[in-house]
């Protein structure tokens, strides 16, 4: 069988956008709706990695507010595919935008995103989410 990695790719890069855009206007839903029940997440606030879609789901509820993100700008998006064609790792910088209080357009976030998804019956779930701020230093240190 011959997997077509350039189309799970694009696939990948459309359901991520799918949930971003979600996201933005107030439903979170559709990150929750894809998690694997074995997922594991990290983001910039937890102190140690969060397991299970049950435990995930509750953590992004927690500290969910409607961002009002009016614009989303995807970095440099790379997916690679295990040959197999079953699990694809996606990572991106993703700056997302704000309206200001003279409703000019401004940067809200920058972030590095990473998710590993799997292909579970036919439907593609996210098996892993790291979230990070893109800058959290200024001095270029590797420890």
């Amino acid at each position: 069988m011959s997997v077509n990695k350039e189309e799970i790719s694009k696939t990948i890069i459309e359901l991520e956008k799918s949930f971003n855009e979600r996201w933005s206007v107030g439903d979170n839903t559709g990150y929750l709706d894809a998690f694997a029940d074995e997922v594991s997440y990290f983001d910039p606030i937890l102190e140690r990695l969060v397991v299970g879609r049950d435990n995930v789901i509750a953590w992004i509820n927690s500290i969910y507010k409607n961002p009002h993100i009016v614009r989303s700008d995807y970095i440099n998006p790379q997916v690679h595919v295990s040959d197999e064609g079953t699990f694809a790792v996606l990572a991106y910088n993703l700056h997302t935008f704000v309206l200001d209080e003279n409703g000019e357009e401004r940067q809200l976030r920058a972030w590095n995103a990473c998710h590993g998804y799997r292909l579970i019956g036919d439907q593609w779930r996210v098996a892993h989410s790291h979230w990070a701020f893109s800058q959290t230093v200024t001095e270029r240190v590797a420890s």
